[in-house]
């Protein structure tokens, strides 16, 4: 137990790695409450920002009737404590462990959790962590409560669309595909609405619709696979009930619910038919009252069919046994990033690897500074997975570099924290060092390299790269001792004039495409036609084609088709006042 000052601390509830939920009483006025306390003796900076944070996101939330509500921050020896309301209930995933509940009375808990929703999203906050054991519901007054804003970010007007950074934060069986960090989509509300179409899922049928600890497997389901619809678990859900959780449970966002009151109208009409013995599966359509009254601009690509089918093929490729190189060139701006970020979803989908780097052009004449960048990327996620895995990894590295592991600790110093010291290099003449380099790091490619994880490398702004990288590119290619790999440049085709290193590189494994087959292509991004930019602005708009074509007109001869500037000019008649939306009953 802890001793707070001004508080009678009775039991503790919850501990996690983080935090520790204590139960107890405020001795000025005997209101029970409940205590958060940051469990770190010396917690860092960073840690009391995000606690500190947490709390005022609990504040700007106060006067929201589903919103566990938060009294102040005490200070508590080098760390900090959350003291927040008590309304005499427990987690709901604890509570369904006890009760059994009716139809009836699972849609009436849905309709409270989702109320609970629809608050935190009008404040412009995104929760991402919905689920059971984030809800508090006192199953006598029917009280329900959302709770735990650790990981929650405030949605402002001027950064609608979130950074979607490779950090997966959440909780695994309940988190949409965007939140994995793993697809070319930022965060917005509607990862919410996916984890609470998980949490609907397990609350209706008791189970949750992809099983399995994996977390690579857990990855991909939640990015590919389908799940079995609740009425083919449970034949008593209604159909509509039953379609309400898959929508809530698409794939990509746009085909989700896009707002949690129209979530809310669905369910409460569905609960309402049922009670007047009427059948829901055709009583009413689904999201008619999801209107969008954001601004916010589709995040899918416009245009880039077939550069994309070009992309996903030289993976496919790359994924039944051969190397590839696909070199993207374009403008600044024109969508280099956003098209080669695609191919992430059928990566995960081959449970491969993706790994990027990126040259700068301040530092081109450091050796293989990009290709370094993607290979620690790499080894930092393997450091991040648990002791078993790093053993093993440990042993298939091992024997792969032999006794030449400080080849590859020198470029990547992370290495040694798995395979631990290596032996001291032989001395060797710069020719034969190179050689040694070229073979020993395809030998290390070829441990991530498989038929059961296919490498992607992605290496932007190649213009700026250094001689060696692409040399050993050209080898790795050449050689044909690497496969299941698949080599993704970028670059800006107006900065690579005639005799610029890069044209070599091209030509020389142009002339050795009989020997390469078809493991070498280019793409090259143009500006989007008008028909696409239009496609663009209406689904932006929520209009037809039709209706859009005048503001495309100005917006495209103002941009001439760059994606990026047309987003950026949408976005600043937005931010200036110059549209609006408008929510018509």
């Amino acid at each position: 137990m802890i001793y707070l000052t001004g508080y009678k601390i009775n039991e503790e509830i919850f501990k996690s790695n983080g935090s520790t939920i204590f139960r107890g009483i405020r001795v000025s006025d005997n209101c029970p409450v409940v205590i958060k306390l940051l469990n770190y003796e010396y917690p860092t900076d960073e840690d009391l920002t995000l606690f500190n944070r947490e709390f005022e996101i609990m504040k700007k939330l106060d006067g929201s009737s589903g919103v566990i509500k938060a009294y102040s921050l005490e200070k508590y020896s080098n760390s900090l404590a959350i003291v927040m309301e008590d309304i005499g209930g427990e987690s709901i995933a604890r509570c369904l462990q006890n009760v059994n509940l009716s139809l009836n009375d699972k849609l009436t808990l849905a309709i409270g959790i989702t109320q609970s929703l629809v608050q935190v999203h009008h404040k412009n906050i995104i929760h991402k962590d919905v689920n059971p054991s984030n809800f508090i519901w006192n199953t006598t007054t029917n009280e329900v409560r959302i709770i735990d804003f650790g990981l929650s970010t405030e949605l402002t007007k001027e950064a609608l669309q979130l950074i979607n950074l490779n950090v997966l934060k959440g909780t695994l069986d309940y988190i949409s595909s965007e939140q994995t960090g793993r697809i070319n989509r930022p965060i917005d509300n509607r990862t919410d609405l996916y984890s609470l179409g998980v949490t609907f899922y397990e609350l209706f049928t008791g189970q949750l619709p992809f099983g399995g600890s994996d977390e690579l497997e857990l990855i991909y389901n939640h990015i590919a696979k389908k799940p079995i619809p609740p009425i083919e678990i449970n034949s008593e859900i209604p159909d509509m009930l039953s379609n309400i959780v898959m929508k809530l449970m698409s794939k990509t966002a746009e085909e989700r619910y896009q707002s949690a009151f129209g979530l809310l109208k669905d369910l409460e009409l569905c609960q309402a038919n049922i009670n007047a013995n009427m059948s829901p599966s055709s009583s009413f359509k689904l999201g008619q009252y999801d209107i969008v009254d954001r601004f916010e601009i589709p995040h899918k690509l416009y245009g880039r069919e077939y550069e994309i089918e070009m992309l996903i093929s030289g993976f496919e490729k790359a994924a039944n046994g051969s190397s590839q190189l696909l070199l993207v060139s374009g403008y600044s701006g024109i969508g280099k990033s956003s098209l080669i970020h695609e191919i992430r979803k059928p990566v995960t989908e081959k449970k491969g690897y993706f790994i990027s780097g990126k040259f700068n052009q301040f530092e081109k004449n450091i050796p293989y500074f990009g290709i370094t960048q993607s290979f620690r990327e790499l080894v930092k996620q393997l450091l991040s997975q648990s002791q078993n895995s790093l053993d093993n990894w440990k042993q298939k590295i091992l024997e792969a570099l032999g006794s030449n592991g400080q080849v590859i600790i020198d470029i990547i110093p992370e290495l040694e924290q798995i395979i631990g010291p290596q032996p001291q290099l032989a001395q060797l003449n710069p020719l034969e060092a190179q050689n040694r380099f070229q073979m020993t790091f395809c030998q290390f490619i070829n441990v991530f390299a498989k038929k059961e994880h296919p490498l992607v490398v992605f290496l932007d702004d190649l213009q700026w790269s250094d001689t060696s990288t692409l040399d050993l590119i050209k080898y790795i290619l050449l050689s044909g001792n690497v496969e299941y790999i698949l080599f993704i440049g970028a670059y800006r085709d107006n900065e690579v004039q005639a005799g610029h290193q890069l044209i070599g590189f091209m030509e020389e494994l142009k002339n050795n495409q009989q020997d390469l087959g078809k493991t070498f292509e280019e793409i090259y991004l143009k500006p989007l036609e008008f028909s696409s930019v239009n496609n663009l602005i209406a689904d932006t708009f929520h209009s037809n084609t039709s209706e859009t074509e005048p503001l495309t007109d100005i917006i495209f001869h103002k941009t001439k088709g760059n994606p990026f500037f047309v987003n950026r000019i949408l976005s600043s008649l937005y931010f200036d006042g110059a549209l609006e939306y408008h929510r018509f009953s």
